[in-house]
């Protein structure tokens, strides 16, 4: 008798080693869309600091609201040219001709650690809060909370 091919106990255990397998892997990709998402968001405040600054080249005031275009205004009239990533509801907090923060949030991030992420100009005294920092955080640099 010829016998060729694989016998039903073969395929089973090919089955159960590659169900394994996948019980392992698919934990370790389910937050990698998460850690994405919350790339984006550190990457749209990075971006409001270069089009805030460029924004104060112009006008030497910052601006209070983000919009398709520059629109120049004083005193947080003026709207600077930032549109942020698709998904990512950005808040931009104007506080003077001297600082100012913002913070951004995705509902696609469940995980209360990054939930929302702030970044602020100035001192980090005065313009720390509204972005939901520390006056100890760094200026300029986004952190997630």
């Amino acid at each position: 008798m010829n016998r060729k091919g694989f016998t039903l106990i073969e395929l089973l255990i090919v089955v159960v080693i590659i169900g394994i397998l996948a019980a392992i892997a698919i934990p370790k990709f389910a937050n990698t869309k998460e850690k994405a998402v919350v790339a984006s968001m550190k990457s749209d405040l990075r971006n409001l600091v270069t089009a805030n600054e460029g924004f104060f080249s112009d006008n030497n005031d910052y601006a209070g609201n983000i919009g398709a275009a520059q629109i120049n205004g004083l005193a947080g009239a003026g709207t600077v040219a930032f549109v942020p990533t698709t998904g990512n509801v950005l808040t931009l907090n104007y506080v003077d001709a001297a600082g100012w923060s913002a913070t951004v949030l995705n509902p696609a991030v469940t995980s209360a650690a990054n939930d929302v992420c702030g970044i602020f100009v100035g001192d980090p005294a005065t313009y720390s809060g509204g972005a939901g920092l520390a006056a100890t955080d760094t200026e300029g640099a986004p952190k997630c909370y």
